[in-house]
């Protein structure tokens, strides 16, 4: 039999065995590198987003954030995770609940086309809705004749932010549900509940943390993606430019202050959306076993 040795974890003394223990040595050299690197690839940026943002005083920071077409780009970034990811909740759920309750033919093929959108690049994605909607489309002109405009504007920029995004609820509760069977729901099938209320006090509770944090995932993917966006929204300043857009155009114009500005918003957005995460993941450890990125 291998040999052991003691190690401390979470302040308790516990014995491993050796062949799968390091020596100390190895254990600070794995740390200093994890560090380095985090501090190189993410703190630092984070830091120099804030330095630049800050550089020509809190004055000029305030007054780039209140600027008409800043703030047009705040309201259209919140506006459309507003109306995606909620799209994204119902169709995670009813994708989730299909894939897992149910066995039919072509299951798996549903499951790959759930994550298409993981292998497309956005701004491909961004282009098959132009291609579809856009005046010379397959449905532009029918479009243009009863007045209907989802390319640069609001609705393409919607759709085009829920295709990127509706991946990330389904993947994060179907192994969940999967994970959970189906003995529950047959159960409170044999006591005479019905379908909602199967839902509501079965299946829901059992999943809540978990949908949670797939909502976080794809607000946060929601609030920060240029790609897609980009190509379906024309660029038009004051009116289809989202945060990353117009943090890219004051960029391009050397408004360097401005651009950091508005990108120190977002940044501080993301922050705020990590440390929901960090609160549902360590709820979601109390009542269940977690799955990272729906692994």
């Amino acid at each position: 039999m291998a040999g052991y040795v003691t190690a401390k974890t979470s302040g308790r003394t516990v014995e491993r065995p050796r062949h799968i223990s390091e020596s100390t040595v190895v254990k600070w050299i794995l740390i200093t590198i994890a560090v380095l690197f985090l501090g190189l690839m993410l703190v630092l940026p984070i830091i120099s987003v804030f330095v630049q943002a800050f550089r020509k005083g809190a004055e000029v920071y305030f007054a780039a954030l209140k600027e008409p077409d800043a703030v047009a780009a705040i309201r259209l970034t919140l506006q459309t995770a507003l109306i995606a990811v909620p799209l994204n909740l119902i169709f995670g759920l009813a994708a989730a609940w299909l894939l897992t309750k149910f066995k039919f033919r072509g299951r798996n093929f549903l499951i790959t086309l759930i994550d298409l959108p993981f292998a497309i690049s956005p701004v491909i994605a961004g282009l098959v809705f132009v291609l579809l909607f856009g005046a010379q489309g397959w449905f532009g002109p029918w479009l243009q004749e009863h007045d209907i405009k989802i390319i640069f504007s609001l609705p393409g920029i919607v759709l085009a932010t829920i295709f990127v995004t509706f991946p990330f609820i389904a993947r994060e509760l179907i192994p969940l549900m999967q994970a959970q069977g189906t003995l529950e729901e047959e159960a409170a099938t044999t006591l005479g509940a019905k379908g909602w209320r199967i839902f509501w006090k079965v299946t829901l509770p059992n999943i809540k943390w978990g949908l949670l944090y797939g909502v976080i995932l794809c607000n946060a993917r929601a609030m920060g993606e240029f790609g897609a966006v980009s190509v379906v929204s024309g660029h038009i300043r004051g009116s289809t430019n989202t945060m990353p857009l117009h943090i890219q155009i004051l960029y391009n114009e050397y408004q360097f202050a401005a651009a950091f500005a508005v990108a120190s918003l977002l940044v501080l957005l993301a922050v705020v959306t990590l440390v929901i995460k960090s609160i549902a993941e360590w709820r979601f450890n109390q009542t269940g076993t977690f799955t990272e990125g729906g692994e």
